[in-house]
């Protein structure tokens, strides 16, 4: 496993490049990473704009201890390459992140020419992969291991959804038709089903896999408070890193849902405390609250104090 930048990406802040007004803010917020968007947030005629705003805002602004990235444009655009040459030896930016990945060869294609960009930067430029296509989740493994300069993979869930066709009206949330309905005998009932299960599970596993971070999607009814957080809490609980949001008001809520509740950090610390305890003792196993506690259990609650932190 690669042992990445550990600072915390909760809440990760998408901002269009070419709303100055909009950056600035996202700069000052409470976020822990923000990523300035030269693609799908720009329209054509102001994607020039967005890139100068980009590296205006790299060298002006006062980012704190925040995780900055771009959101290059495709890799077959005709925008990548001038967004490179100004993007790759900007000390302040921490990453790109390059949308729709799908082929392995593209990623360290990328990676070779930000290099040659700034070939004095100390630190090569990391690499964030969007997967946002049905292709990209089939080859995730390979794109996890394409290159040492990727660090995280981000799952793009409005840009997945349409790739497989699914008829869903809102980012982020599964379709009202997405459900298991029972036998007529049952009296047909209804579970409404989750379309993001799988495609979050499998981008999850390959993060982790390759020592990556993992970040989920973002919840596109931002207005919407209870969504908010509850997809952020799905998140957290199936052990993401963090999770885009596309508004100022879903920072807060985000990063709460990231953090382990105090029962939640109490117990953790009861359990490696009580397998300190049963080494001192020579043994691997102890009970706790009449549960079996095993290294499992302690590197789990690890992640948890870690998270807390």
């Amino acid at each position: 496993m690669t042992n990445h930048d550990q600072r915390p990406t909760r809440a990760y802040l998408a901002v269009p490049a070419h709303r100055s007004e909009m950056v600035a803010k996202a700069a000052a917020s409470a976020a822990d990473a923000v990523f300035m968007d030269l693609e799908d947030a720009v329209p054509p005629s102001e994607k020039n704009a967005a890139l100068d705003e980009a590296v205006r805002s790299l060298s002006s602004l006062e980012w704190g201890k925040k995780l900055v990235a771009v959101r290059l444009n495709g890799v077959d655009s005709p925008f990548i390459e001038r967004e490179i040459r100004a993007l790759g030896a900007l000390p302040r930016l921490d990453s790109v992140i390059v949308p729709k990945a799908e082929w392995a060869s593209d990623i360290g294609g990328i990676a070779d020419r930000l290099r040659a960009a700034a070939p004095d930067r100390v630190k090569p430029m990391e690499l964030e992969l969007l997967i946002e296509t049905a292709l990209g989740l089939v080859n995730v493994d390979l794109l996890a291991a394409s290159h040492a300069s990727v660090v995280a993979l981000h799952l793009g869930v409005g840009d997945f959804a349409a790739s497989i066709g699914a008829r869903s009206s809102e980012i982020g949330a599964s379709p009202d038709g997405y459900r298991h309905v029972g036998s007529a005998q049952s009296g047909y009932p209804s579970v409404p089903l989750d379309l993001f299960a799988y495609p979050m599970m499998r981008v999850l596993v390959a993060a982790r896999a390759f020592g990556l971070r993992a970040i989920d999607g973002p919840c596109g009814a931002f207005r919407d408070a209870k969504m908010t957080a509850s997809s952020a809490l799905k998140a957290a609980a199936m052990g993401f890193d963090g999770k885009q949001v596309i508004h100022p008001s879903q920072i807060e809520p985000t990063l709460q849902a990231f953090r382990p509740s105090d029962d939640e950090l109490t117990r953790a610390r009861r359990i490696v405390e009580a397998m300190e305890e049963a080494e001192a003792r020579g043994s691997g196993a102890v009970t706790l609250d009449g549960k079996m506690i095993d290294y499992a259990n302690v590197r789990m609650a690890g992640r948890i104090i870690k998270m807390g932190s």
